[in-house]
């Protein structure tokens, strides 16, 4: 079938499912969305499809779409993707950023669309192995497994706050396992009732390193491994950005040079990115080195370890080189931390020191060139550990319980080595000519009678990243969200994204299918202070706010940017107002949703303070969110240390760091914001913003023309109240 036919019969899928859905409206932006989907995903040539006949590259097709708010994106990129990967006997991978997609796709959309096709496929929702529970683990931890005097799963003590005695973590492990063997618990960590302390539930998780698989007595039982059994036989898969980052590489998910990948929430990618490639070690608090070498010379008593090394000698090395490289740290960056100590003896205190230009003193490069080479090392004994105990295990099978918990005891200290070794290794990584160096940085922190030190490294440029550990594998692509651009082009996301300049890339903005001038005002409320007058500005846009505030008759959304504007706020709100503000922290999300559509239901004034994390994903449409208040417009400066390093370097290039990376970031970002307004073709809501920089200034002007196209009305600041 040639690829102008798959295409085509990819979209007369669509239309059909279209049709055939009872409610669904006919949008031209939706159809146009699945038209490009389609094009794209029937022009990629996959690994399975084997070599051009020509001997050329294989093809590939990259597609970047933004679909304004109410396109219907998950049906749009569902029914082409789906139709062309059955055909061509390939698959799906849909990654999303949020929990709240991935449970509408896999709950909602996809069985919908399972129903309506004509041939059947299956689906599942792909999770990290951390998500589910070792079953040997939780066996012995329950008590129901021998055990010796060695703790073979320890894990950092709880912190103070969290502490629970030993009875009581003995009884949740308890109750896990009853659940567990009652049915009553399938043991994936999202299905119990409330979610596990992060800390009791680390010793029991299925992580790669303790995990012996195959090798391991309850491996047919195992609920990871019965997880990971559905995903090889699901044609399309949901799973999340971070997931699908990780596990670059592994077999978890499809192969991306033969499948058909759709990233939705993209604009949330590069971020992910960024934490995805970071690492950090930890130089001071070292036991657990003895602990690792203590355990492997353990397993060299009971089993034949080939290509052997002398891990209680590679651990004590490693320990001294870390240990030179903590004192030449201290030394060199901590005369701030001794001095906040002397301000104030007996109190904690931190600091964090970013290296600039990326350009480690030589001392400090000699003694991590060290760390390096004696992790490295380690790291070899480590894994000639792993080989002999799954060998072991394979030849005496009688064997596997026991040689499984050594396993574990082993590998569950090995991500503190891999840390040591990935984070030592970017340290001293120098970047190619014209290459951005990574960002590297220090923190300090007196925990009382001793300095804790931690080094940090991470990429400055997503893009590039992406570009080395993503883009170089797939084949067939599409990334969508309804905000894509910033001030009204694809510039700043292709760069982030690592696909700029990119052949394969072909773009596409989709408008929403809204009328949002007739649905929707804007108000540009200025105040006389500038944003930068902070307390001033505070003051006078409280001041406004509360004005505007009053005259709300439903739901309303107020957005701020910084916690102290909001507390402020707060304070400042007068008895008529109070029993209707719901503010962000004081009750759980959902719990704070629930009663703020109630009170909107039963025909009262309902108004929620929120900050970033209310502002993106929030549904709140028709009378829930008829007025929206921007307090200012959300600029994030850049004072982090991969934010400094990035604009360090921008400014070494030549470049802008505000108008380059500050501007179109902020642009995304507050379209997001008032994204939140307009939710359905029958919402009717009005935009508030009271930075008189959006019309004032030229970056503010570029801001408003990547926003939707709402009547704009221009309000004069209120008069300054008195102090």
């Amino acid at each position: 079938m040639s690829d102008t036919d798959s295409a085509t019969q990819a979209l007369q899928q669509f239309d059909a499912v279209v049709a055939a859905t009872p409610g669904m409206r006919a949008r031209s932006g939706q159809r146009r969305m699945a038209e490009e989907v389609a094009r794209t995903f029937a022009r990629a040539q996959l690994a399975r499809d084997g070599a051009p006949a020509d001997g050329d590259e294989p093809r590939r097709a990259i597609a970047v779409i933004e679909a304004g708010t109410g396109t219907g994106k998950s049906l749009a990129y569902a029914v082409p993707a789906i139709q062309i990967a059955l055909a061509r006997g390939t698959r799906v991978l849909i990654a999303t950023a949020t929990v709240a997609l991935q449970e509408q796709l896999v709950h909602k959309d996809l069985p919908a669309l399972a129903a309506a096709m004509p041939e059947p496929f299956s689906f599942a929702l792909a999770k990290g192995r951390a998500r589910y529970v070792c079953k040997l683990k939780l066996e012995r931890l329950a008590g129901d497994a021998p055990t010796d005097d060695e703790d073979l799963f320890p894990e950092d003590p709880l912190s103070a706050a969290e502490q629970e005695s030993a009875e009581a973590r003995s009884a949740f492990y308890t109750r896990l396992a009853d659940d567990l063997a009652t049915g009553l618990w399938d043991g994936d960590r999202d299905q119990l009732a409330t979610p596990p302390d992060p800390q009791l539930w680390a010793p029991v998780a299925a992580v790669a390193h303790t995990c012996a698989g195959r090798h391991c007595p309850l491996f047919s039982t195992c609920t990871y491994f019965e997880r990971r059994r559905e995903l090889v036989a699901a044609q399309v898969i949901v799973a999340n950005h971070d997931l699908l980052l990780s596990s670059i590489g592994a077999r978890l998910l499809p192969d991306l040079d033969n499948c058909l990948l759709v990233i939705d929430e993209a604009h949330h990618l590069p971020k992910t990115a960024l934490s995805q490639f970071a690492c950090e070690m930890d130089l001071s608090r070292l036991a657990w080195l003895a602990q690792l070498a203590s355990r492997a010379l353990r397993v060299g008593t009971q089993v034949e370890v080939k290509n052997e090394v002398d891990v209680a000698a590679s651990s004590t090395r490693l320990r001294v080189a870390l240990q030179d490289a903590e004192r030449l740290i201290i030394d060199l960056y901590g005369a701030p931390l001794r001095a906040a100590i002397a301000r104030a003896p007996g109190q904690l205190a931190s600091h964090r020191e970013r290296v600039p230009d990326g350009r480690l003193p030589q001392p400090l490069t000699d003694a991590l060139a060290q760390v390096l080479q004696h992790a490295g090392e380690l790291l070899q004994g480590l894994r000639a550990i792993a080989d002999a105990l799954r060998e072991h295990m394979r030849e005496e099978p009688h064997e596997a319980r026991r040689l499984s918990q050594l396993y574990a005891q082993v590998g569950q200290l090995a991500p503190r080595l891999e840390a040591i070794h990935a984070t030592s290794a970017l340290l001293l990584q120098e970047p190619a000519e014209g290459n951005a160096p990574a960002a590297k940085w220090f923190t300090l922190a007196s925990t009382g009678d001793a300095v804790v030190v931690r080094a940090h490294a991470s990429p400055v440029l997503p893009g590039a990243a992406l570009a080395a550990h993503l883009w170089q594998r797939v084949r067939a692509a599409v990334l969508t969200s309804a905000t894509l651009t910033g001030c009204g082009d694809f510039d700043f996301f292709l760069r982030e994204a690592g696909l700029h300049g990119d052949a394969a890339v072909t773009t596409l903005q989709v408008a929403s299918p809204f009328d949002y001038a007739a649905q929707g005002t804007l108000v540009a409320a200025s105040t006389q202070a500038a944003p930068r007058e902070m307390a001033a500005f505070t003051r006078q846009m409280i001041a406004a706010l509360l004005t505007d505030l009053a005259t709300v008759t439903s739901g309303a959304l107020v957005l701020f940017t910084s916690r102290e504007q909001m507390r402020q706020a707060v304070e400042l709100l007068p008895g008529s107002l109070r029993a209707a503000v719901l503010v962000q922290g004081r009750l759980p999300r959902l719990k704070l949703l629930a009663q703020h559509r109630e009170r909107v239901a039963q025909g009262q004034v309902s108004i929620i303070f929120g900050l970033q994390s209310f502002a993106e994903g929030m549904d709140l449409p028709g009378a829930l969110c008829e007025s929206l208040f921007i307090t200012k417009l959300p600029f994030a400066p850049p004072d982090e240390p991969v934010d400094e390093a990035r604009a360090e370097w921008l400014r070494a290039s030549g470049g802008d760091p505000f108008m380059n990376l500050v501007v179109p970031a902020t642009a995304m970002r507050l379209a997001q914001w008032v994204g939140r307004a307009i939710r359905s073709e029958d919402d009717h809501a009005r935009v508030v913003c009271y930075d008189k920089r959006l019309l004032q200034t030229g970056y503010g002007r570029r801001l408003l023309r990547g926003l939707p196209a709402f009547t704009l009305q221009e309000r004069a600041p209120l008069a300054t109240p008195a102090t």
